[in-house]
């Protein structure tokens, strides 16, 4: 069951959140991607210590130097251990300013807006505050046409460098997104657009990249298209194949060709199921997919489309002899969501060759797939890539105060490390995944912390390290560099040391498990 939660700050600004009753006010806080103040989760430090006007609650456990007996009879509740039995009016010892939120709410007007064929549109929109808005290619927002109570999840098809972002949209018959764009919309009306959302995006590309688009589903790949020909040092081959259900349905093929002549080696095929299709290529994108395409499982593939074609793919990639060492996909379906509803759910699944990943949103399904020849460098390599998309999301959110907390979380991880050494793995171990969590939850994209979490980066580090074990010399430094790096700007910096740090922990994970085996 649920209840309505109204979190009172002290700038007088009141937030309603939803929270169920197995659900902690700081979780239920959190998943809203509002920012109250917790440290411990634990009921151990008092941080999170707030006063409840109204309301009956669960008061969780927590010791007496967090909240003592007098205070707990007065209504002060620890949030991290406080679950609802009703609405609560709770007091947050903060201003609304100091919550922070990265996925946050922005106004845009639209600029253009293009009726591509009879089944799909192009809109474009420019943002009121640009700047704010830092998003990944691949990533997409909640938009909501003006006084609606409903929003819809559309990628960005514009490169996240361009001044007007684009989105395409399939229409739909009855969708009420659909009829506001072919009835209602004109140039000049405001949308309200939250995000970025999602943790489907371009990771760095080092191997042959392979996308597939199914329908509208060419929105994100044509974003990452655009990201690619801004890598001034981009030498893998990049491929496209874009199928649709009927030739009405293939768009912006002037603007894929152009990237023939922007890209150094890039190429793209059409294909359309339907037979009746005056298109070259009939059938599905799995029957024209070739070894070229999928480099003997080197090729890192992007997928977005519709759900039966995202199923088909995976289970023709699967069935390979060699599946591509990183497949990465998103869904959209036709599941309305409420305006201020983004939850997220995340799901782990492993087999002997790979680990999966999918993240759950209303309407939105992302996921990613690692082959795992070696097992801790697949998990690491993908904690990598996570860590190097989201310092583009806080690059430019991140304060004084942030970069303190960032540092203390550093030095506590640090404080586990002597030399060449770890003293104490279970504190290491903690302490080292607060240090890595700290910038997915300040991006405030909680699709991006799930995929994090359910890498399971804690569970392998605490199996495989043990008490005075070996530790790479270079990682506590590393740790602190990365975030004066961060604090300067330098984003190369950054990038470098990010992927210093992770050839480092997989060497340290190696000398330890080589430690483990029979002589």
């Amino acid at each position: 069951m649920s209840h309505q939660i109204a979190l009172a700050f002290e700038d007088g600004i009141t937030r309603f959140i939803e929270c169920e009753e197995d659900q902690t006010l700081a979780d239920a806080a959190y998943q809203a991607r509002i920012n109250i103040p917790f440290d411990c989760r634990d009921g151990a430090c008092g941080t999170c210590k707030s006063f409840c006007e109204s309301g009956d609650y669960d008061e969780g456990e927590y010791i007496e130097d967090a909240l003592s007996e007098d205070e707990a009879a007065e209504g002060y509740i620890l949030t991290c251990q406080t679950r609802p039995y009703s609405d609560m009016v709770v007091q947050i010892a903060t201003t609304s300013v100091l919550a922070k939120t990265g996925a946050s709410t922005l106004l845009g007007t639209i600029t253009e807006l293009e009726r591509l064929s009879e089944s799909t549109v192009k809109f474009a929109v420019q943002i009121e505050d640009r700047t704010s808005l830092n998003y990944l290619p691949g990533q997409y927002m909640n938009i909501s046409p003006p006084n609606s109570e409903f929003h819809r999840s559309y990628s960005f098809s514009s490169g996240p460098s361009e001044d007007i972002v684009t989105f395409l949209v399939k229409l739909t018959r009855g969708g009420l997104m659909s009829e506001y764009l072919t009835d209602k919309a004109q140039v000049g009306d405001r949308l309200n657009l939250t995000g970025p959302m999602g943790s489907f995006f371009l990771r760095e590309p080092v191997n042959p990249i392979l996308l597939l688009a199914g329908g509208t589903g060419l929105a994100p790949i044509m974003s990452i298209l655009e990201k690619l020909t801004e890598d001034e040092l981009l030498d893998v081959p990049v491929r496209l194949i874009y199928g649709a259900t009927f030739d009405h349905d293939l768009v912006e093929l002037e603007k894929l060709d152009s990237f023939k002549t922007r890209l150094p080696d890039f190429d793209y095929i059409t294909v359309v199921s339907d037979p009746e299709s005056n298109n070259e290529l009939k059938g599905y994108v799995t029957q024209h997919m070739t070894e070229e395409h999928l480099h003997d499982g080197a090729a890192d593939v992007y997928l977005c489309g519709p759900p039966p074609m995202v199923e088909a793919v995976r289970t023709f990639l699967n069935e390979q002899p060699n599946p591509p060492q990183n497949f990465y996909y998103e869904k959209f379906s036709s599941a309305a969501g409420t305006a201020g509803d983004s939850s997220v759910t995340a799901d782990l699944s492993t087999t002997d060759s790979s680990a999966s990943v999918t993240i759950t949103a209303p309407g939105v399904e992302t996921g990613q797939v690692h082959r795992l020849d070696d097992a801790a460098c697949a998990i690491f390599d993908a904690r990598m890539a996570l860590e190097l998309g989201v310092i583009t999301l806080v690059a430019d959110l991140l304060d004084a105060e942030d970069y303190a907390t960032f540092r203390e979380l550093a030095e506590k991880a640090n404080s586990f490390i002597d030399g060449e050494k770890l003293t104490d793995v279970a504190g290491y171990v903690e302490a080292n995944n607060a240090y890595h969590e700290f910038l997915f939850r300040r991006s405030g994209n909680d699709a991006m912390l799930q995929a994090y979490r359910n890498l399971e980066v804690s569970r392998v580090m605490g199996r495989d390290l043990e008490d005075s074990g070996f530790m790479h010399a270079d990682i506590a430094d590393e740790h602190l560099q990365i975030i004066d790096a961060l604090e300067a700007g330098d984003h190369e910096r950054v990038r470098a040391l990010l992927r210093a740090h992770n050839d480092h922990a997989i060497h340290t994970m190696d000398q330890n498990v080589a430690a483990k085996a029979p002589a």
